[in-house]
């Protein structure tokens, strides 16, 4: 049988409803999980590591590159074909994204959450499961970076995104769609990943903010996060990548005091351009400095710019890693 390590970080996979409060909260641990799922033993050699029983939230990318660095050192020796990491599923796009941009391995690794918990009749924790072994067990599911697998659909870490509060078919990808999908234990896959990129790094700069652009924004909260002493910033902008002629002046004083700014959209697809040429629009803050992150969305640039600038602080050489 293949070996696959199985990497418990909590989220509501592990979760049920506590009698006091009548709400879901962390419970269980690899083994008690794996022992509610007794079939999943038939079809791989499962080794459990417990990272934690960590709610999607309390993660923190500290504790994301912690996880990296834990899951490098554990398939460092070559036993595993495979690795699955159960996660919340609020920060999972982040998480995969972080190991998708400083793992570089062969074997499957595969995100999984659950939009149920254990007390709930449709739990699908144990379903995902199952079908993270299955990608984990077919060989055309090698060298295709982190994957994220829920609701029978594989999708790549860089390309997907959670578009639902609890629905299980949650995490897509908008931009260009699933990789493929896992149907009664056959992986079919119908494209490759679009990018696959590596930040090989020891640290991480976690002090790097997000800001969401709306309508009749000033240049309060950039200066304010400029003068706070903040090492990057990543603009969630109006549509194609345009900010309010005010919030303008805010991100050109950030600039100036030579603070990295990348630009995203928050619309929930499509790329960033330098298209428009009126006050505030994306032409004038590409010609400022402001990096574009092609179809990144905000969270995720976040997670790229801090591997990033553990690098370089060099303007050219940071576009160049997003651009």
């Amino acid at each position: 049988m293949k070996e696959i390590l199985i990497v418990f970080t909590g989220g509501t996979f592990s979760m049920m409803i506590d009698e006091a409060t009548g709400s879901a909260v962390p419970r269980f641990s690899g083994e008690e999980l794996l022992g509610k799922i007794p079939q999943a033993k038939n079809l791989a050699g499962l080794t459990c590591y417990d990272f934690g029983k960590y709610p999607g939230p309390h993660m923190t990318p500290e504790l994301m590159f912690r996880l990296s660095k834990k899951i490098k050192e554990l398939i460092s020796g070559g036993r595993y074909d495979g690795v699955i990491v159960t996660h919340g599923t609020d920060t999972l796009e982040e998480t995969a994204y972080l190991l998708d941009l400083t793992i570089r391995t062969s074997i499957p690794i595969v995100l999984i959450g659950s939009m149920k918990n254990s007390s709930e009749p449709d739990w699908d924790g144990p379903q995902n499961l199952i079908d993270a072994i299955s990608i984990c067990l077919n060989p055309n599911c090698r060298d295709l970076g982190v994957l994220v697998c829920l609701n029978g659909e594989i999708n790549a870490a860089s390309e997907v995104t959670k578009i639902f509060t609890e629905q299980i078919d949650s995490f897509r990808s908008l931009d260009f769609g699933a990789l493929g999908f896992v149907q009664n234990g056959r992986v079919i896959l119908n494209r490759l990943p679009r990018k696959l990129q590596s930040i090989v790094t020891d640290n991480l700069v976690t002090n790097v903010d997000l800001l969401t652009v709306y309508a009749g924004m000033d240049e309060k909260f950039f200066k304010f996060s400029a003068d706070s002493g903040v090492e990057g910033i990543v603009v969630e902008a109006l549509g194609v990548g345009n900010v309010p002629p005010a919030a303008f002046d805010g991100i050109k004083y950030a600039v100036e005091k030579g603070i990295p700014v990348v630009l995203v959209s928050r619309c929930p697809a499509g790329e960033t351009l330098d298209i428009y040429g009126y006050p505030g629009a994306g032409k004038w803050l590409h010609q400022l400095g402001v990096i574009f992150a092609d179809y990144l969305n905000g969270q995720k640039a976040r997670i790229k710019l801090m591997l990033a600038l553990s690098i370089t602080k060099d303007r050219k050489e940071l576009e160049k890693t997003f651009e």
